[in-house]
């Protein structure tokens, strides 16, 4: 009979703040503002923040426009069976930099939502490889919907992943102004 080794439990916690607060923000303010004061500490970020373990989220202007940047820095707890981190978590850094490019873009009362993630994973992440950061950029918006796109590129630069996005463009209704 196999019998499975008695091993170290590992425990992880972790703290976020009450998301009704942001969420009763979107319909006074911009995207831009609104993540603004997410970086400035003034309104929490969003739940999933905390729950993958993002080190930073913030809007940088160039003269290619808005770029959002994600980074995180692979922990033990993103590790899939063989080792590697999850492409689950890569993905969700992915559509963060994608859905949150858009939002910076959209006036106060409007809101979006991921109709596609289409991802490439081009290298292994590694746990304890170092930070790695997802920048996204909008490439296309129109009133109904944007297309974005973001590479997720390792501390030297190099190019471990990359997606694109279709987001839905919508205005808040009643429901959201209440929350």
């Amino acid at each position: 009979m196999n019998q499975i080794q008695t091993v170290a439990t590992r425990t992880r916690t972790y703290d976020w703040q009450d998301p009704a607060v942001s969420l009763r923000e979107l319909p006074r303010r911009s995207g831009l503002d609104l993540i603004r004061a997410m970086t400035r500490g003034e309104l929490p970020y969003p739940p999933l923040a905390a729950t993958l373990g993002f080190e930073r989220l913030e809007v940088v202007e160039d003269e290619g426009g808005a770029r959002v940047e994600v980074v995180l820095v692979p922990a033990e707890h993103h590790m899939n069976p063989l080792g590697s981190v999850h492409g689950g978590v890569l993905a969700a850094m992915l559509d963060t930099a994608c859905g949150c490019a858009v939002h910076v873009g959209l006036p106060a009362g409007t809101g979006y939502t991921s109709l596609d993630l289409a991802t490439r994973f081009l290298r292994p992440v590694l746990a304890g490889s170092g930070a790695i950061t997802a920048t996204g950029r909008v490439v296309s918006s129109g009133r109904r919907t944007a297309l974005a796109q973001a590479h997720l590129t390792d501390a030297d630069g190099r190019l471990l992943a990359h997606a694109t996005s279709t987001c839905m463009i919508f205005p808040l209704g009643a429901s959201s102004e209440s929350a």
